[in-house]
């Protein structure tokens, strides 16, 4: 996959179709078709809407872009120099293991509640498997049940982009996407810390993950 171009468009109030406030925009006529389920894909499309703040976790200047979404919203918020350096901190901390796990892009709902956290973050990560490496979904399914403990649904279902492994707990949705031509997986890792997965957050969440499509 590219890592010069953008990899997400950006949903804004002149979007043609819409299902909500923040739904973001299904895919239409001007977006690439998908690629074959034989050929693995170049790069991907996902569609968030504009609110979400987008770290690009493949470049060095990361750190500062976070450091500055951080410092804005502890200022709109009015937080103590206190919080602000734990929102900074957990911010920090969630992009860092994001990085080392492959992990290349970061989005942050940007909206902080008053006690610091971030409503909704959104962690897109790719994850390679070719050759011999590769596992199905229901092969990848059971060894994510064997490692993850009490509280965590898994399954296997289906998304526009294709064949994919969902893991939920009360907060989080992980959706492991199938590429095409065996290529590995595409992990949409979500987290709504405040009103968990089952709200509309989590709705829009699910959303956004329905618009992936494979170019």
């Amino acid at each position: 996959m590219t890592a010069t171009d953008p990899r997400t468009e950006r949903v804004g109030a002149d979007a043609p179709e819409r299902v909500g406030a923040d739904v973001p925009e299904r895919v239409g006529a001007d977006v690439p078709e998908q690629v074959g389920a034989d050929v693995p894909p170049e790069d991907y499309r996902l569609l968030v809407p504009r609110d979400w703040f987008r770290i690009d976790l493949t470049l060095d200047r990361w750190r500062p872009q976070l450091k500055t979404f951080a410092d804005r919203q502890a200022a709109r918020r009015g937080m103590s120099a206190q919080a602000a350096r734990g929102l900074w901190a957990t911010l920090r901390n969630t992009a860092e293991s994001g990085a080392a796990q492959g992990a290349i892009e970061l989005f942050l709902r940007s909206e902080i509640s008053d006690t610091g956290a971030t409503p909704a973050t959104l962690l897109v990560s790719l994850l390679p498997m070719s050759g011999a490496l590769y596992v199905t979904p229901q092969e990848l399914a059971r060894g994510v049940t064997e490692h993850r403990g009490a509280g965590t649904e898994v399954s296997v279902t289906r998304l526009p982009a294709g064949e994919t492994v969902r893991v939920t707990t009360a907060t989080t949705l992980d959706l492991y996407v199938n590429m095409p031509g065996r290529a590995g997986y595409l992990l949409l890792a979500f987290s709504v810390p405040l009103s968990g997965v089952e709200s509309s957050l989590g709705g829009l969440c699910e959303a956004i993950a329905s618009s992936l499509r494979w170019v």
